[in-house]
């Protein structure tokens, strides 16, 4: 009788399974035929946003490359100023300008005639690329007149700043290029000279080029006169006009195509090239004056149409066969259904006992210090399954904060057993170690050795000063933490990505530093929260997160932490925790905080953080009530000394900080530059020769030069390891 129920039971299950089977192929048939009707429709609307897109990016990065050549000459009016007195050291500065700015391919300081009347009726010190040289010329003459150049004449008729028609430089920088021209005035605010930068116009060729999801696409760019500056056929460059080309075309779409790029507009078209369709998307580059087309021709954006659905097809016919298998798999896996379910409640149980013994090694007390008021602190665990892969852990040791929140990859009893070990490297390291980053580095080294099964831990470290409210943190591949300010504004903690711990033995890893005023808190989570998800799989994201804290803010750190709590539970409903849910709050209420505080900036030893610096020196100046000419000696001297660090300190390829303090008393300002690099007293450079023509001298010394005459007090030290260069400028 139970052999006859079986062999019913397995019919009827082959019965279900073959209508199963018809059903999905006539629904996946159904399928393909819909997408085939729609799939052109589809094509032609990713090429369209893949089109704009590059134009975006490509719009992106031109304004970012201006930018950054804009910030360089406004940095360096100043110095033209200062080093007036001694025309030879201008070369020196043109020098500099090239040297420091990748993308500036040449700088001169052009003046107005007859200005140094021992000079000649022309002068305009000029240094320029040349392969892997910067070489300084004179560049005005009979035969090179710059007076005469767009980019001299525009800035001193309108006196302000000037982006010139793209040209070719003959007798100059020899290069297709587009100049950024600055007036520069002297003290009764007349145009004496005009500072320029070049920037070479074949980085607009890479950077423009070829489509390359489409092999037949291609992209060109116009002037704000109409002349191509990009273009497939370089024999058109600077040469043909985007009308004289088009008139050559059969279709009069291009004609009414390149009238509306010149006139700035944004829009797509369908144009005819020797017979065939090819669509057109355009749009401004608003910064420069520019316009951008991206052509494709239609017949490559559908060609993969048959392919993929001669694919599609076959992949419906091996999705039955699975389907087939799987039906067959799943029956048979019925019969072991009884012994798992028996093996699987021996081992809740197993794990059950396994979360109640990682749990107690968390600190789970809160608030952990009761008898400080300058603290306010709480966290919680809430694990996906009965282990989990997070953690968190603090202790204080002589009035600091040392605190660590972290997510191993991976889940349950492997990922469990790597958070318990990193947990105990934390609490090891720290013990003997002030520096996130040593901290961060040792426990690196310590997983890494013995990482068999590749799995790596994301891990964010800070050492919170008690007394004075002055962070130190190392983040390694974590996520960033919220900052909540006392007045209910929230924002992300700006953070290094780094490696997460294990990956990568010897990685370096780069420290980062804030200051938090009296009710500041910091927020701390694992990707549990910002990923949690409904039942439609919305996840809880990070905008929503930041919008729960702001709402939080003012309650205690355990409110806090109930209220974004609450908020998850809310957002998630009925859906299942897919992650582990760590979360800490921090608050530092610390009220008589020293009214002497220090400032610090942490920069990666790459030339392109330097405008970081400009606004650090900046901020210190204006809460110290200096003027703006102090402040922009303070700039420059500050920009020497650490644009000295960043290009000579570390050999070529090795990462490594700069680290720039600023203590601000009542008479003075010292400022302190930091780093790990060779050996170096700058202190000890000779003076430069000014006595002598530019380009007799050699190549280096006026920036301590500058920094001397600019600071009253200029000191070094060599101290553990490290280049010490301390400055002193008396208010």
């Amino acid at each position: 009788m139970a052999k006859w129920i079986i062999n019913k039971a397995t019919v009827n299950y082959a019965l279900q399974g073959l209508a199963l089977v018809i059903v999905a192929m006539i629904t996946l048939e159904g399928t393909s035929l819909v997408q085939y009707f729609f799939s052109r429709g589809m094509m032609e609307e990713e090429a369209t946003a893949r089109a704009k897109g590059r134009i975006q990016m490509t719009n992106s990065q031109i304004t970012k490359v201006m930018d950054q050549v804009e910030t360089a000459l406004d940095n360096n009016i100043w110095s033209v100023q200062t080093l007036l007195s001694n025309s030879d050291s201008l070369w020196s500065l043109t020098q500099r300008i090239v040297q420091t700015n990748d993308f500036i391919y040449g700088s001169a300081i052009a003046f107005v005639e007859n200005y140094f009347p021992e000079r000649g009726y022309w002068f305009s010190p000029y240094s320029y690329k040349k392969d892997s040289l910067i070489v300084s010329v004179q560049l005005g003459n009979e035969n090179y007149n710059y007076l005469q150049k767009e980019w001299f004449t525009v800035p001193l008729e309108t006196e302000k700043t000037y982006w010139s028609e793209p040209y070719y430089d003959t007798g100059g920088g020899e290069e297709l290029m587009t100049t950024f021209s600055a007036p520069v005035r002297d003290v009764n605010g007349e145009i004496f000279a005009v500072l320029t930068a070049d920037i070479s116009l074949e980085w607009l060729t890479n950077l423009v080029g070829k489509v390359e999801e489409y092999p037949g696409a291609f992209s060109m760019l116009i002037s704000p006169s109409g002349k191509l500056m990009v273009s497939p056929s370089k024999a058109f460059v600077m040469k043909k006009t985007a009308q004289e080309v088009t008139a050559m075309l059969e279709d009069t779409t291009a004609v009414t195509v390149s009238k509306a790029m010149l006139r700035g507009e944004t829009g797509s078209a369908t144009v005819l090239y020797k017979g065939e369709k090819e669509m057109v998307c355009y749009a401004p580059i608003e910064r420069a004056g520019w316009s951008m087309a991206v052509i494709i021709p239609y017949n490559e954006i559908f060609s993969e149409i048959e392919h993929v659905n001669k694919l599609v097809r076959f992949l419906q016919i091996i999705g039955v066969m699975l389907l087939g298998f799987i039906l067959y798999l799943a029956f048979r896996n019925q019969v072991k259904l009884r012994d798992v379910s028996e093996k699987k409640n021996l081992i809740e149980n197993e794990l059950h006992i396994a979360r109640e013994i990682q749990m107690s090694m968390l600190p789970k007390t809160f608030p952990p210090y009761p008898d400080r008021q300058d603290l306010e602190m709480s966290g919680t665990i809430i694990p996906a399954k009965e282990v989990s892969g997070d953690l968190y852990d603090f202790h204080i040791y002589d009035d600091r904060l040392y605190f660590c929140i972290g997510d191993v990859s991976g889940k349950g009893i492997p990922a469990s057993l790597v958070m318990a070990t990193t947990r105990s490297l934390f609490r090891t390291t720290s013990a003997h170690e002030n520096s996130p980053h040593r901290i961060v580095a040792s426990m690196n080294e310590s997983m890494a050795d013995v990482n068999e099964s590749n799995m790596f831990v994301t891990f964010f470290v800070g050492i919170l000063d008690l007394n004075t409210g002055h962070l130190r943190y190392c983040n390694a591949g974590h996520n960033a933490p919220v900052l909540i300010h006392s007045d209910g504004n929230v924002g992300l903690l700006e953070v290094e990505p780094n490696l997460p711990l294990g990956v990568l033995p010897g990685y370096h890893y780069l420290e980062q530093c804030t200051d938090l005023s009296c009710g500041e808190s910091l927020f701390l989570y694992t990707d549990g929260l910002t990923e949690a998800a409904d039942s439609m799989n919305r996840l809880f994201g990070e905008e929503r997160m930041l919008r729960t804290a702001a709402h939080v803010a003012a309650g205690s750190a355990k409110d806090m932490l109930k209220g974004m709590e609450q908020a998850v539970v809310t957002h998630v409903g009925e859906a299942q925790q897919s992650d582990d849910l760590t979360m800490l709050v921090i608050r530092f209420n610390r009220q008589n905080i020293p009214s002497v505080r220090m400032r610090h900036l942490i920069l990666k030893n790459d030339i392109h953080q330097i405008p970081r610096l400009a606004d650090f020196v900046t901020a210190i100046a204006t809460e110290s009530g200096l003027d703006q000419a102090t402040t922009m000696s303070l700039n420059l001297a500050l920009e020497e000394a650490v644009s000295n660090v960043i290009l000579y300190a570390y050999p070529k390829g090795t990462k490594g900080v700069v680290e720039i303090s600023a203590n601000m008393l009542d008479d003075r300002i010292d400022f302190t530059v930091t780093d790990e690099g060779l050996p170096f007293d700058p202190t000890q450079a000779s003076s430069p020769d000014l006595s002598l023509k530019a380009e007799e001298r050699p190549i280096g010394g006026l920036g301590i030069y500058l920094v001397r005459n600019i600071m009253d007090q200029v000191s070094y030290t060599r101290k553990d390891g490290k280049n010490i260069l301390s400055m002193t400028k008396n208010k």
